[in-house]
């Protein structure tokens, strides 16, 4: 179970109990509170809009903000091609993928990022409620989908190691969406396998999500707080991926998709 001890417990109890006491759908009065003024500048977000989004089936739906954060690899080649065409093509064979072969009603997760470092809005809504401290619901990690964001990797990391394009565009993602969420990046950040039965995000960048948080960390100035050890690199012999971008269970029995 991921850790919930932080120098931001404060923050993240608050958000755990909105989530617990069941405030999962949050009004549209509260979408017009104005955003917080954040110390951390977001990254450039290309918009659905931007990479040539297919309309969902179904719009999704806003609910409270989420308590942990969910690194993915998305089990796809590891491209060489790190242009920005390449990127919105991602994003356009990621949706195909999970609308026309998993029957999902939009893409799953709520960010993407590209071997070449560039940063995509996934589902549709998902910048609409990050800019108002909210979330939405997600088809990412099964049965957890109510109180995480996921954010896809291009490539798969079994064995190798993310470019550095995309490492340095996610560690500042995440700084960006802690700092947007008041999240400590340390209890906050986990793998797709601390919820489910997967090899997801990989093996290897597994083992990097120590290095991954301090880094996070350092880039939000708390990195004296506490800092990690990094664990070794290991095989799991978690379930690795059975088709070209299947990275475990996404979809609970009780979640929408």
């Amino acid at each position: 179970m991921p850790d919930t001890s932080s120098f931001g417990r404060r923050d993240f109890m608050v958000r755990a109990a909105a989530v617990a006491g069941g405030a999962a759908l949050i009004g549209a009065a509260d979408l017009t509170r104005s955003a917080p003024a954040n110390a951390y500048t977001r990254p450039r977000v290309y918009t659905r809009a931007e990479w040539g989004a297919r309309p969902p089936t179904s719009p999704a739906q806003i609910i409270a903000a989420p308590d942990h954060l969910v690194v993915h690899h998305m089990a796809f080649p590891n491209s060489t091609d790190y242009s920005l065409s390449h990127a919105f093509q991602l994003s356009r064979d990621c949706q195909d993928l999970h609308m026309d072969t998993n029957g999902w009603a939009d893409t799953g997760q709520q960010l993407t990022i590209s071997r070449g470092g560039y940063v995509m809005e996934g589902r549709n809504r998902s910048l609409e409620a990050i800019g108002k401290g909210a979330n939405v619901m997600g088809a990412q990690t099964a049965n957890e989908n109510g109180h995480t964001l996921g954010i896809e990797n291009e490539g798969t990391y079994t064995s190798v190691l993310p470019p550095t394009a995309l490492w340095n565009a996610l560690v500042q993602t995440l700084a960006w969406l802690c700092d947007d969420y008041g999240l400590d990046p340390h209890a906050a950040i986990v793998g797709h396998r601390d919820y489910n039965s997967t090899e997801c995000p990989g093996d290897a960048l597994y083992a990097k999500l120590p290095q991954l948080r301090n880094d996070v960390a350092t880039a939000l100035g708390a990195s004296p707080l506490r800092a990690e050890r990094a664990t070794p690199y290991v095989r799991s012999n978690l379930p690795g991926p059975r088709h070209r971008g299947d990275h475990g269970p996404a979809v609970g029995a009780r979640e929408g998709s």
